[in-house]
């Protein structure tokens, strides 16, 4: 009965239904709970939001009925809320922790539950091994019912992100913008701020549908078609979009191209680097562009790479002043906010440094490329049995693997996955070429990233290693 609840980097997900019921969701409580109450200040209560997924909202009081049972006071939301909104709430209040329904970027027939820490994060590893040690053993506490409240985790959350953003020189800008929601919990926030500050911008997917009709909630392509084609059709000066729980961010060139978590990341830390001066050190997950580390070391930060999920860069940022975090899925974080992915909040930056610089996406990303090197990336996932997947990352490993295609691998590393770096050519100063093996914990598929000088190259490195992965 246990195997159906398998904890991935940010908590539980399932297929609705199949792993996704209300019996397993009141499993799931009474883990945390139980945890809850054995290792955190459990009158403090928990904070509990949902996505605009099929039943989130109800799973939601499911599981503020569990917890509340246990004798821990619920802050439950009273509308659809973005994960980090949750995450505010759980650390600028004190609470002992924070759920959040949502299965973030999965297809419509996915669900999930996610636990925050008590700073205002994704749960810790070691704070994760602790629920799934009270899953395991069936935890159910009863105590005397506490309270269930319904409260707005919007307003106060609204109110803080604005705060780190100039949105007077946003509206003077007079850029415009497009925001998709993509049919997410993102919705209608974005449009309010820049409603009451005067910035032209248009909206899409803002609507309520927990089919998202023709997408999966993940601002990456082909999902942001709709928004590439609203961006041309609509003269703006770039597109925005956030991801089911509003956590991710994904944006838009204004010639409609689409521009990747890695040049966002970029175009934020020369910004903040460079206008705002915003102290701290920088940490990157380990299968993301390399650009990042050529502009923190002209700028003099120290460069952390972590294992892959965000959890790992939250680590760092309790234990260091971290300027920056972010992962390859579009998770981008701030020390001096939330140890936490938060995609409203990488928006308004975003459109805070075009206002400063005075230019459009496009140019600043072009501007990137001119000044720290051409840098291009790609990523495929391979839908492979699971002994391909295991035999091709046994020969990825293996000493005798000492090359890919026609490129000689120059080193290889394993912090997580196997990454080669291959003596392609860098055009000059361009990005050095290297390719990266890694299987799913949690699916038969194998993700192999790539960045290298130019498009091509990382084309012919993707398709060179699609062909070792199926044992060519």
């Amino acid at each position: 009965m246990d195997q159906e609840i398998k904890f991935g980097t940010d908590g539980w997900r399932g297929i609705i239904a199949d792993d996704f019921t209300f019996d397993n969701v009141r499993r799931v409580a009474g883990a945390i709970a139980s945890y809850v109450l054995k290792y955190e200040d459990a009158a403090h209560g928990v904070f509990i939001g949902y996505d605009t997924r099929f039943a989130s909202q109800r799973a939601a009081q499911v599981t503020a009925d569990v917890i509340a049972t246990a004798g821990v006071p619920v802050k439950l939301a009273d509308d659809y809320t973005p994960t980090p909104a949750v995450s505010y709430a759980v650390k600028t209040n004190g609470a002992a922790g924070g759920v959040m329904i949502t299965s973030s970027h999965n297809p419509w027939n996915w669900n999930g539950v996610k636990f925050k820490g008590k700073f205002g994060g994704s749960a810790t590893p070691g704070i994760m091994k602790k629920v799934e040690e009270e899953l395991r053993a069936g935890a159910m506490p009863r105590g005397a019912k506490a309270a269930i409240e319904n409260v707005d985790l919007k307003s106060a959350y609204i109110v803080a992100v604005c705060g780190f953003a100039d949105l007077n020189l946003i509206g003077k800008a007079n850029f415009k913008v497009a925001i998709d929601s993509m049919f997410g919990s993102g919705r209608g926030i974005l449009a309010g701020i820049f409603r009451e500050r005067g910035v032209r911008h248009i909206t899409i997917r803002e609507e309520l549908n927990p089919l998202f009709p023709g997408i999966n909630p993940e601002p990456i392509e082909p999902h942001i078609a709709l928004l590439q084609q609203t961006v041309v059709n609509e003269k703006c000066d770039a597109g925005l979009a956030t991801d089911g729980d509003a956590d991710r961010i994904g944006a838009v060139a204004e010639d409609g191209s689409f521009v990747d978590s890695h040049k966002i990341f970029c175009v934020l830390l020369r910004w903040l680097l460079e206008r705002k001066k915003w102290s701290g050190d920088v940490v990157r997950a380990f299968n993301t562009t390399r650009m990042i580390d050529r502009i923190a070391a002209k700028h003099g930060r120290k460069l952390y790479e972590t294992q892959i999920g965000f959890k790992y860069i939250a680590d760092l940022m309790m234990e260091h002043d971290i300027l920056i975090g972010g992962e390859e899925s579009g998770g981008i974080g701030y020390s001096r906010f939330l140890p936490e992915r938060d995609g409203i909040l990488n928006c308004l930056l975003l459109a805070n440094a075009m206002a400063e610089e005075g230019k459009p996406l496009g140019q600043l990303v072009a501007d990137l490329q001119r000044d720290f090197g051409p840098h291009y990336y790609g990523r495929r996932d391979l839908h492979v049995a699971e002994e391909i997947k295991q035999n091709a990352i046994q020969r990825a490993r293996s000493e005798s693997t000492k090359s890919l295609g026609r490129y000689r691998v120059l080193k290889k590393e394993s912090l997580d996955g196997i990454k080669f770096f291959l003596d392609a050519p860098t055009n000059g100063n361009g990005g050095e070429a290297w390719t990266l093996f890694r299987a799913s914990g949690t699916e038969p598929l194998l993700r192999v990233y790539a960045e290298a000088a130019s498009p091509e190259l990382v084309t012919e490195i993707l398709t060179t290693a699609e062909s070792f992965v199926s044992g060519g």
